[in-house]
């Protein structure tokens, strides 16, 4: 027995999940019908039906790292200006205490600490009911340390691989290009539009993928001025690292719904999987 197996107990004989990066866009995905959506439930097709999901969201950032141990995580809302629909939603997938507790454990570079009060957020269940629309896969999430840098993120999706061999499927959820601020709103329900400093990041940033390069990708920051635009803040981006994180030596990265929309951001999504 090894000693992620003393922390974890003995790894089962589960196939070894794939990790997704999905681009998750407008809180509006979660009840429009659109290509992108559709590029979710098509990718849910294909790959195994997991016992539990870990999810990494741009929209959960703490002082510390958390990871959510409730047995009913509440559906959180945390938007605003949105049709009353939206705000109707409810995805009642169930907690999984155990699987936190093991997070907890599994996690030796930093203190990981068990939250009962978030639940949640729209970065992680408006994508999820597309994959999983019964809500019959438990979830748990995982939250963004501020204080931590993007080296340091990435170190720690590292000690999330063990997970993959349990039967877990480990999502990150948030947007490769995301600049609000500069998004064309008036141009956002074109079938696709980017400026050019969007398209350039977008590009560069699955080129750097394709050859496993995930240290230009870590340090993002010095890569330029279309970089500084497309990550004006982390938090849309960290999840990206850690889904890249966990890629083994033999897995693939193939990208889907890669489409910019509204200038500023991109949709684009990705499944790392053994070939």
């Amino acid at each position: 027995m090894n000693e992620v197996e003393k922390i974890l107990g003995p790894l089962d004989n589960s196939p070894k999940m794939p990790v997704l990066f999905l681009g998750h866009g407008s809180p509006m995905n979660a009840i429009e019908e659109n290509e992108f959506v559709q590029g979710f439930r098509t990718i849910a097709k294909e790959i195994p039906t997991p016992k539990a999901i870990i999810c990494v969201s741009a929209h959960w950032e703490t002082n510390g790292t958390l990871v959510t141990a409730m047995e009913n995580p509440r559906t959180i809302h945390d938007f605003g200006g949105f049709p009353r629909e939206l705000y109707e939603v409810q995805y009642p997938a169930k907690g999984n205490p155990q699987l936190a507790s093991e997070v907890k454990n599994a996690v030796q570079t930093t203190s990981i600490e068990l939250d009962n009060s978030w639940g949640l957020d729209h970065g992680s269940w408006s994508v999820v009911k597309h994959l999983y629309p019964n809500s019959e896969i438990p979830i748990i999430q995982l939250s963004l340390n501020f204080n931590k840098t993007p080296q340091q993120h990435y170190e720690l999706g590292k000690e999330l691989a063990v997970f993959r061999q349990k039967g877990i499927l480990i999502v990150g959820s948030g947007n490769m290009v995301h600049n609000l601020g500069l998004v064309a709103w008036n141009k956002i329900n074109r079938p696709e539009y980017g400026y050019d400093w969007a398209i350039e990041a977008n590009e560069r940033m699955k080129l750097y993928m394709k050859n496993h390069d995930h240290e230009s990708l870590i340090n993002y920051k010095k890569l330029g001025t279309a970089f500084t635009n497309a990550i004006p803040s982390p938090d849309h981006y960290l999840p990206l690292l850690y889904s890249l994180a966990l890629q083994g030596k033999k897995d693939q990265i193939s990208i889907f719904n890669d489409k910019v929309i509204g200038g500023s951001l991109s949709m684009a999504s990705i499944i790392i999987k053994e070939n």
